[in-house]
């Protein structure tokens, strides 16, 4: 099982010097841009809340946005301008070195809104291309896991370089861990977000470098 439980998230100790360890070992002045993108909309939504703590661990030599998808649905007809929300997303990917993606689950799929986000930044030229990413999600039943599986398989063809660990996937019903507006109250979860946050920082310098 590979969702968050709270036996699961203790990462040895040893590990976690490794990780901050290779964070350190590129030279000070390479950064790394981080644009979160959660799939959900709603206001409380904990995927939206997984992105708010990961502004709180970040590792040193980032920074770190959340985008805006409410966009309108991908139509070539409306293109030719883009729309004003389309064009600043498009550019807020374009100017991102790795990108974080909040994940729901939906209908064993991700959301609506996600797919349309792809598709938006997908078009002419391509600013998803060859973007480090990674992926955390929070839901009922497995934790959105089997979104990630779809969310990879749009990856291919739009050639996003997903990172393979760790997994942080959340069971929200099954403990406390966000408050009722959403925010992630658990210590253990932000400890394996800043894992996963450490880990795209250094893939992204590798695929830069």
């Amino acid at each position: 099982d590979i969702s968050v439980a709270r036996d699961e998230l203790i990462r040895p100790k040893h590990d976690l010097e490794k990780t901050r360890h290779r964070e350190h070992s590129w030279p000070i002045k390479m950064s790394v841009r981080i644009l979160g993108i959660s799939g959900s909309l709603r206001s409380a939504s904990t995927n939206t809340g997984l992105l708010r703590a990961a502004a709180t661990v970040l590792p040193s030599g980032t920074t770190f946005e959340i985008a805006d998808i409410n966009l309108p649905l991908f139509n070539e007809d409306i293109e030719n301008p883009l729309p004003e929300s389309v064009a600043k997303f498009r550019k807020q990917v374009q100017e991102a070195d790795a990108l974080l993606f909040a994940s729901p689950e939906n209908n064993y799929s991700v959301s609506a809104a996600l797919k349309n986000a792809i598709d938006w930044a997908s078009r002419p030229p391509n600013v998803w291309n060859g973007k480090a990413a990674a992926i955390t999600s929070s839901g009922g039943g497995a934790g959105g896991v089997r979104s990630h599986y779809h969310l990879r398989q749009s990856g291919v063809y739009v050639n996003l370089l997903f990172l393979n660990g760790p997994e942080v996937t959340v069971r929200r019903f099954e403990g406390p861990f966000f408050n009722t507006d959403g925010d992630l109250t658990d210590a253990t979860v932000k400890e394996r977000l800043a894992i996963l946050l450490a880990n795209l920082k250094e893939y992204s310098l590798k695929i830069k470098s």
